[in-house]
């Protein structure tokens, strides 16, 4: 397809393997359904469908062939389109990897990447077997080298804000603050996000990559996220970080941070449609429907 000034590439990303979380491959295609048709072009990244076979440990990561595989597909897909800008519907939060990291050499120091999740997703295998926890450090070439070797120009801390975090892990809150990685408290997402305003004017922020992980919502108020899944244990997750936003809170901070900034990516990642998820699985038991 021939190159068109200001194309944004729409990326489909059901990847599950870096979460080891079957159900963020429905819940891409389902994000996929439901997002406004696309003007310009579309692909898919081709991803195993989840079976009952679990995934195994590779190295210390969770299906690290898979997640190698899927990443050098989606750079291929960018560069074969090279686009101004990029929508990624996915699927776990390393589905933001690859785009990312293009748009930054894109975009250089001119690019800044605003997190909004309940979680900084800096770790490395020593601290947690799955990937997703993993991509905005390898962003910064922290990690992994089968991740961060795909990243040819890491981006610079200074040009990272993550909004909507709380309560980080020792690990996350040291490697934050060793970095100066600039962050935006719910309360403060809430109360109109100066700190986020004031990172784009002091770093001269013109583009931002928007990263969007839906476990920054307040599960209460929104249930297609991993921690309102249903039946869950009140210590099921060990206690990390829920999310204390409303899909208000979002478009709110994203429309102040976007009125003196250009969107160049965006990044819509785990989506867990409980409900939908287990009407599916009982309309396969029933007469006439299922096998």
């Amino acid at each position: 397809m021939a190159n068109r000034n200001n194309k944004t590439l729409r990326l489909i990303f059901p990847q599950w393997q870096g979460g080891n979380n079957p159900p963020y491959y429905f819940g891409a295609k389902l994000l996929s359904w439901l997002a406004p048709q696309s003007a310009g072009p579309v692909e898919e990244v081709p991803v195993t469908p989840p079976t009952k076979i679990p995934l195994r440990e590779e190295g210390g990561i969770m299906g690290r062939s898979a997640l190698t595989e899927q990443l050098t597909i989606a750079r291929q897909l960018i560069e074969q389109h090279s686009p101004d800008s990029v929508v990624v519907l996915g699927g776990d939060c390393l589905v933001s990897l690859a785009p990312f990291s293009w748009l930054n050499e894109k975009y250089a120091d001119k690019l800044g990447i605003l997190w909004i999740d309940s979680h900084p997703d800096v770790q490395t295998p020593v601290q947690y077997k799955n990937a997703h926890s993993h991509v905005l450090g390898a962003l910064m070439g922290n990690g992994d080298t089968d991740f961060t070797s795909t990243v040819k120009l890491p981006i610079s801390p200074q040009n990272i804000m993550i909004a909507g975090m709380h309560t980080p892990l020792e690990y996350e809150e040291k490697f934050i603050s060793d970095h100066g990685i600039h962050t935006c408290s719910p309360e403060e997402v809430r109360t109109g996000a100066e700190s986020v305003m004031e990172w784009i004017k002091t770093q001269c922020i013109e583009y931002l990559a928007i990263h969007i992980d839906l476990d920054v919502l307040d599960p209460h108020n929104f249930r297609s996220v991993l921690f309102a899944q249903p039946g869950r244990g009140e210590n099921d997750f060990g206690g990390i970080a829920e999310g204390k936003l409303t899909i208000s809170d979002i478009v709110n901070l994203i429309n102040r941070a976007t009125s003196d900034t250009k969107t160049v990516g965006l990044t819509i990642s785990e989506h867990l449609p409980w409900d939908a998820i287990n009407l599916k699985a009982m309309l396969a038991q029933l007469p006439l429907l299922g096998k």
